[in-house]
């Protein structure tokens, strides 16, 4: 259809006539949604509960489950172990995904130094996140609840181990809205093979779809479709959305449908991130100190994919986007653990770290929180799924024990939290639980978790479920 067909259907007297004194309504809906409040404009800033210590937050999730032997919490004790298996005294508890508690243990290969003033005992596999150790919170005790990947990544973005509630970014897309007017508050990057969790790390479950993120592509346009096709014009894009969006203010302001408000922000950000999101993804204006920084012109494939999603997190940060989530998949070593783990970190270890170095030399990490981790860690037990091949050994999954890192953000800096035994089996000192880091996450964004809520069928509902404790051990 043609811009004149299109005008010579819709001409003014018809639509008045037609839409009748739904224009009325439509154009109240259009000043009240520029002031974000209605639930079109819902995604402008709103105010948290106290004065927040982040702004920001850069989720850095590494979809599988590090080990925490090889990286971060060496054991010395499993080298007395190795080869033999744990007594029935030890193992009698435990929660396994495919081994069995007697299979035998693995000591790790890969040696550990203390790094930067703070002495941080580190991985020789991570050479360049030592370098920024002084700068990162380690947590040596976390635990969680589900010993599977999906269940696990349930739990860490949405509080719960069952699909259809929100997730982490969408709980702050709805308690701040967003500082970016032309792009999503809550942008999600990959690399890797895929994620266990998929989509749902990242829905927003019973909430309005607007508060959902989205999925920025590595080839091409970030999003499909964003480029317009030949012969429609920026006018007629902007009339056409224009039209759309008229009646679906119409529609709902006489059905209250929170759906249709959410399709409206959709339309009106498309048109906005037309100009913007090519802008962003254009590294040409970087400097060549921060492309070699990151490494981006690398020849490994998922190495310069991942080191991309790095600086962009700090360009869409820059920009005012709340949350990004970055999905690496896949860490999930059952077998060829040290091929496998020393190759990946290879990829991802310098760019991590020029994400801290690259955030703190801009004064952006004191309001960017940021968060490294899997959704469990591993077994100190050996997985053997070929016995014929002895280099095919990796390790089962383990949410008693396990390790992540925090930075930025109100975050305290060069320090160790928590301890686990002998073997990394049970945390001995300062257990943080996946709800104490939700409800840490949330309190340096300025809420407190136990009254941050959404109302859906009859029950307020929180990210932290009916638990979660602030880690004070952790803040600056």
């Amino acid at each position: 259809m043609t811009r004149g067909q299109f005008r010579a259907i819709h001409g003014r007297r018809e639509f008045l006539r037609n839409a009748g004194g739904g224009v009325g309504l439509a154009a109240l809906a259009e000043l009240l949604s520029a002031d974000g409040l209605t639930a079109a404009g819902s995604g402008a800033p709103r105010g948290p509960h106290f004065a927040p210590r982040a702004k920001n937050v850069i989720f850095m999730f590494m979809e599988g489950g590090p080990s925490q032997y090889e990286l971060f919490d060496p054991k010395p004790e499993l080298e007395r172990w190795d080869g033999r298996a744990l007594p029935e005294s030890i193992t009698r508890d435990l929660t396994l995904a495919f081994i069995k508690p007697t299979a035998k243990v693995m000591a790790s290969r890969y040696g550990f130094e203390p790094r930067g003033e703070c002495r941080m005992e580190l991985s020789e596999l991570a050479p360049h996140l030592s370098s920024v150790a002084d700068d990162i919170c380690l947590v040596r005790s976390m635990h969680g609840d589900a010993f599977n990947h999906h269940p696990g990544q349930l739990l860490l973005f949405t509080g719960a181990t069952i699909p259809g509630r929100p997730t982490l970014g969408s709980w702050l897309l709805y308690g701040l809205g967003s500082e970016s007017q032309n792009l999503p508050g809550f942008v999600v990057l990959t690399s890797g093979k895929g994620t266990s969790g998929g989509t749902t790390n990242f829905s927003s479950g019973f909430m309005p779809s607007r508060f959902q993120g989205t999925l920025f592509r590595n080839q091409g346009d970030p999003i499909l479709y964003l480029t317009n096709p030949p012969g429609v014009t920026t006018e007629i894009q902007r009339e056409t959305i224009g039209f759309v969006n008229s009646m679906n203010r119409i529609r709902h302001a006489a059905t209250g449908d929170e759906e249709i408000a959410s399709r409206i922000s959709a339309y009106e950000l498309a048109f906005r991130m037309q100009t913007e999101a090519p802008d962003l993804v254009d590294l040409s204006g970087e400097s060549p100190e921060t492309i070699e920084m990151y490494g981006i012109e690398s020849g490994n494939e998922h190495r310069r994919q991942y080191a991309t999603n790095c600086l962009l997190a700090r360009r869409l940060v820059e920009r005012g986007v709340r949350t990004v989530l970055m999905m690496d998949a896949s860490w999930d070593d059952h077998t060829y653990l040290n091929q496998k783990l020393p190759k990946r970190m290879e990829e991802t270890d310098q760019p991590t770290a020029a994400l801290i170095k690259d955030l703190k030399q801009r004064g952006l990490l004191d309001e960017t929180l940021v968060v490294w981790g899997g959704e469990f860690g591993r077994t100190p037990m050996v997985e053997i799924r070929k016995p014929e091949e002895a280099a095919t050994t990796g390790r089962d999954h383990q949410p008693t024990a396990y390790s992540m890192w925090m930075a930025g953000g109100g975050i305290r800096p060069g320090h160790v939290h928590g301890e686990t035994d002998e073997l990394c089996l049970n945390i001995t000192r300062d257990p943080v639980h996946v709800h104490d880091l939700q409800a840490t996450i949330l309190h340096l964004m300025g809420f407190d978790h136990e009254k941050f809520t959404y109302r859906f069928m009859g029950r307020d509902f929180r990210l932290t479920d009916v638990s979660g404790t602030v880690q004070q051990g952790l803040l600056a």
